[in-house]
């Protein structure tokens, strides 16, 4: 059933149908790395993509789930959530935080569990779209599946 799908992607189903999440992971014809393309590729609003963004905060990886239509406000999110400073992870520390390339990052399938926080705006959409572990795989889920998914923390983020 999964065997058309890239070995990340595998990955990223199994932690879905794991957490009871249904959707279907999606393979574009064309790489949809950022949150535009994927848009313009699924022929929804960018609001709906819910980017999977790593940065490096506090000696630790920490994953950003923010819809497709901000940007991260990294001082003020640090701010937030008490931590010293946010930046962004290198290509290296993604990698190694999550298993995936930068463009592709899923919200699951990483080697360990990532401290995770999401835009709360995401909650607008009935259904959110995320990447699936290569900059050419996506699926669909809600904002309730994305926090059971993850463990995250809602929050602003912009």
């Amino acid at each position: 059933m999964t065997a058309h799908l890239p070995a990340r992607s595998r990955l990223v189903h199994d932690s879905l149908r794991s957490a009871g999440i249904t959707g279907d992971i999606v393979v574009l014809p064309d790489a949809a790395s950022t949150a535009a393309l994927a848009a313009a590729a699924l022929g929804i609003e960018v609001g709906a993509i819910a980017n999977s963004l790593v940065f490096w905060s506090d000696g630790a990886p920490l994953l950003v789930m923010t819809s497709g239509a901000h940007r991260v406000d990294t001082t003020a999110l640090a701010e937030r959530l008490g931590r010293d400073s946010i930046r962004r992870a290198t290509p290296e520390q993604v990698r190694e935080a999550t298993g995936q390339a930068i463009g592709g990052v899923a919200p699951a399938g990483h080697p360990e569990p990532l401290v995770t926080i999401i835009d709360e705006d995401l909650a607008a959409f009935d259904e959110i779209w995320a990447a699936g572990g290569t900059p050419h795989t996506v699926f669909p889920l809600t904002f309730d599946e994305l926090v059971s998914l993850t463990g995250g923390t809602v929050a602003k983020v912009d």
